[in-house]
């Protein structure tokens, strides 16, 4: 052991030599490298590309006056020839000091250092037509300019160059829209020219430059577009409007089936009420007549007041055929039930009725409620002219009032009378006015109740 260690200190100082000649080898070989990097690359090559680009651009310009803090708007318009395919169109800009790039009203750029050139490849974003080019430039401080450059590169080996010059217009700001505006209008000024590339303040310019990716038209999904939003909204305002009718429907019949609810209740009290207790009355006089004897004449009298009961009978059960008959529920109907019904009832009295009627009444609709419940207003106040007037002749008035209508009973009495009360009631939905007058106080309460009956105020 002891005699090998001499071998192993050779040769740990053997590879340490090593070691240190290729780290040396290895840095004369990057030295080496790095200058005929440079001799490759002369900067002279790196100058003539800046200048290439540079001369691509036209000459700053601006609006006619500059300030601190102000916003100037640049817009130019150019046509691309029709029947042409572009190879490539290369933007190149910068604004001092900031600026947002706009092609035909659709925001592509913005920028901030006016010391850096960028350049946009909007090949896919131009077509045969006119197209808009705006720029919005914002100058914080000193000088303002905005240097631009277009280059079209067309499959025919032809190159169209559009660059900042004073064919440039000056949009004013408060203007909205302008940036996709096909047309200058007359008022808006050309730019001014306020230097040359190098021109002081930019004689270092550019200090840098970025390129940003290849721009792509915007894809419009279907439900992005105009026809479809419309035909949405028409859906979604059909779909809004069939819901309100159908609620419409709903509520009316449901307030048809509470009518038609109350109507059967009445009809069956009305049956029961009236109609039975005149059958009884028929029936008891019809027995009286079969189990007691009497002679002729007394049997002519039973016989003449049964057949008075029966047409009795007849006119109430037509009353209430008129009330429930749906075809009856017009305004016109109702003046000549009423009329035929004065008559008919005056008929057997001393008093005689005259019809004061407007000659053309409208058929229009009359509910059923009011127009039953003002007709037995009316039958009250007749019946109650009949039994306790001394009149010997009763006027019967009915006359329209714009939407109102005016039914008045009134008798020519003989004896002072006191005054008589009126009934109004409001008939919807046709919106007339209902009024009754009776010939005197007694039955005044069930007036009252039958107009209350219709909902409708009295007074």
């Amino acid at each position: 052991m002891f005699q090998r260690l001499p071998e192993l200190r050779f040769r740990d100082c053997t590879v340490g030599l090593l070691r240190r000649l290729g780290g040396v080898l290895l840095a004369m070989f990057l030295l080496l490298a790095g200058s005929w990097t440079r001799a490759a690359v002369p900067g002279s090559l790196v100058t003539n590309a800046y200048a290439e680009t540079i001369s691509l651009l036209g000459k700053w310009i601006w609006d006619t006056n500059s300030f601190e803090k102000q916003t100037c708007r640049l817009w130019k318009s150019f046509e691309m020839p029709g029947g042409v395919k572009i190879s490539r169109a290369t933007l190149r800009i910068t604004v001092d000091n900031g600026y947002r790039l706009f092609l035909d009203g659709r925001e592509i750029g913005r920028g901030s250092d006016w010391r850096t050139m960028t350049t946009y490849d909007i090949t896919w974003l131009l077509s045969p037509g006119r197209h808009v080019l705006a720029v919005e430039g914002f100058n914080d401080r000193l000088e303002a300019g905005l240097i631009f450059g277009l280059e079209i590169e067309l499959a025919d080996q032809s190159v169209l160059k559009i660059v900042s010059d004073d064919s440039w217009r000056i949009a004013p700001n408060s203007l909205a829209g302008w940036a996709a505006k096909k047309y200058a209008p007359a008022e808006w000024a050309p730019a001014r020219i306020v230097g040359a590339v190098h021109q002081h303040p930019w004689e270092n310019w550019p200090l840098g430059m970025a390129t940003e990716p290849p721009l792509l038209p915007l894809v419009q999904h279907f439900w992005q577009a105009g026809w479809f939003q419309i035909t949405l909204l028409t859906f979604c305002l059909t779909a809004l409007l069939s819901c309100l009718w159908l609620m419409t429907q709903l509520t009316a019949q449901g307030k048809a089936r509470r009518l038609l609810q109350v109507e059967r209740m009445r009809i069956a009290r009305d049956i029961h009420d009236d109609l039975g207790s005149r059958l009884t009355e028929l029936l008891l006089l019809g027995e009286v007549s079969r189990r007691e004897p009497a002679e002729a004449a007394q049997r002519l009298g039973q016989i003449d007041q049964i057949c008075e009961r029966a047409r009795g009978l007849s006119h109430a059960l037509d009353e209430v055929v008129w009330a429930v008959n749906s075809r009856r529920d017009t305004l016109q109907d109702f003046v000549n039930y009423v009329c035929k019904h004065a008559q008919f009832f005056l008929k057997s009295t001393p008093i005689r009725c005259r019809l004061d009627v407007e000659a053309e009444i409208p058929p229009v609709t009359f509910d059923l409620p009011v127009r039953r419940n003002l007709f037995l207003a009316v039958k009250e106040a007749l019946n109650n002219a009949a039994k306790h007037s001394a009149a010997g002749e009763l006027h019967l008035r009915i006359r329209r009032h714009e939407l109102k209508l005016s039914v008045v009973v009134g008798t020519m009495a003989k004896v002072s009378t006191p005054p008589r009360p009126r009934a109004t009631a409001t008939v919807w939905p046709t919106c007339f006015s209902a009024w009754a007058r009776s010939a005197g106080n007694v039955g005044w309460t069930a007036h009252r109740g039958r107009v209350a009956a219709s909902n409708s105020p009295c007074r």
